[in-house]
């Protein structure tokens, strides 16, 4: 059973950097797509970045494209989201999901079926 644990959020000033990882303790999410989305209060939940099991194909919200790097490091389980150059706007809670996403569903909820318990990041100006 995949059970997904973020961790990396904190709080840092704009133009910081934060790594968030995501460690599925059920390992059993090496033929799932990862992603990561962020969420705040009174919104919906936005996708951020996706990672197909093989790596190849990578997909990237257009507000973090070069900012963002999303990786997986199968053999831990585990998926990491680099962040780079942040903004106010970045402020979010952060959740890893796992899935088996439609190719127009890799940055949708929809897509996916497990999800972590979130990270806080805080970007301040």
């Amino acid at each position: 059973q995949v059970q997904l644990i973020e961790s990396g959020g904190d709080s840092v000033q704009a133009g910081g950097s934060l790594r968030l990882s995501c460690v599925d303790s059920g390992a059993s999410s090496r033929l799932s797509y990862m992603a990561w989305f962020r969420q705040v209060p009174g919104k919906e939940r936005e996708g951020v970045a996706s990672i197909s099991p093989s790596t190849t194909v990578i997909e990237y919200a257009d507000s973090v494209k070069g900012r963002f790097t999303i990786s997986r490091d199968t053999p831990k389980n585990t998926v990491y989201l680099q962040m780079n150059n942040l903004n106010t706007d970045d402020t979010a809670a952060y959740y890893c999901a796992a899935g088996s996403p439609g190719t127009n569903w890799r940055l949708s909820r929809l897509g996916y079926t497990y999800w972590g318990q979130g990270t806080q990041v805080t970007v301040s100006s």
